[in-house]
């Protein structure tokens, strides 16, 4: 069943071109890598894909239903963007953690984190510390477990382990992986072109501003 479609959408900045026409359907279980060089708007594509930033042409439908008819905050819970560089708020791992079920009126559960963290490979002490004082690796990690407090329908990765080290990077793999078979439809941006080709069964190429190939994997 296909969960997100773009349908002849170009976005633009200062009259000019940064993604054009582009079309195409995402079905809910995909693992979608999207690769391309740099400047060719695969970030503006994950920014379309959140509603961050809405479209100058065509149409994004997110289950059969177009973008416009949906409340920007509430699509964004079911559709979840995980940046390149992990923004971290407040003071403490654990008032980011907070911060979903704040925005959900719903109550902190410590459960929930804890049993994010077991698979993150991280100690639950970690929720009592200064942002400040984490490392770049974990940071990433308590970013990625923010947005999968409350799993989301689609989870965009923007090159999520671009500045990790080689044991980080397999944890954020594995853990991104087991989303992936629990039914979360991923859309990873990467530039390390055996990472595109390792969980995906689908790969897209974005080339100056246009959909090149959408190459089927297996």
């Amino acid at each position: 069943m296909c969960i997100l479609k773009f349908s002849n959408v170009s976005f633009k900045d200062d009259n000019k071109y940064i993604l054009k026409n582009i079309s195409l359907s995402i079905n809910e279980g995909d693992f979608v890598s999207i690769v391309g060089p740099s400047g060719s708007g695969k970030s503006t594509f994950l920014k379309l894909c959140s509603s961050l930033i809405s479209p100058d042409e065509g149409d994004i439908l997110f289950k059969n239903k177009n973008f416009k008819e949906y409340d920007a905050v509430n699509l964004r819970k079911k559709v979840s963007y995980c940046f390149q560089i992990p923004y971290l708020f407040d003071h403490t791992v654990e008032d980011n953690l907070k911060f979903p079920y704040v925005l959900r009126n719903k109550t902190f559960d410590i459960s929930r984190v804890k049993e994010l963290f077991n698979i993150f490979n991280m100690d639950i002490s970690f929720i009592k510390k200064e942002v400040n004082n984490l490392s770049g690796g974990e940071k990433q990690r308590i970013a990625l477990i923010r947005n999968l407090l409350f799993e989301p329908d689609i989870l965009l990765l923007d090159e999520v382990t671009s500045a990790l080290d080689k044991d980080n990077t397999l944890i954020v793999e594995n853990v991104i992986k087991l989303m992936n078979k629990r039914g979360i439809t991923i859309l990873w941006v990467t530039h390390n072109e055996a990472q595109s080709r390792k969980y995906a069964n689908k790969l897209i190429t974005i080339e100056s501003g246009l959909l090149k190939n959408l190459e089927v994997l297996k």
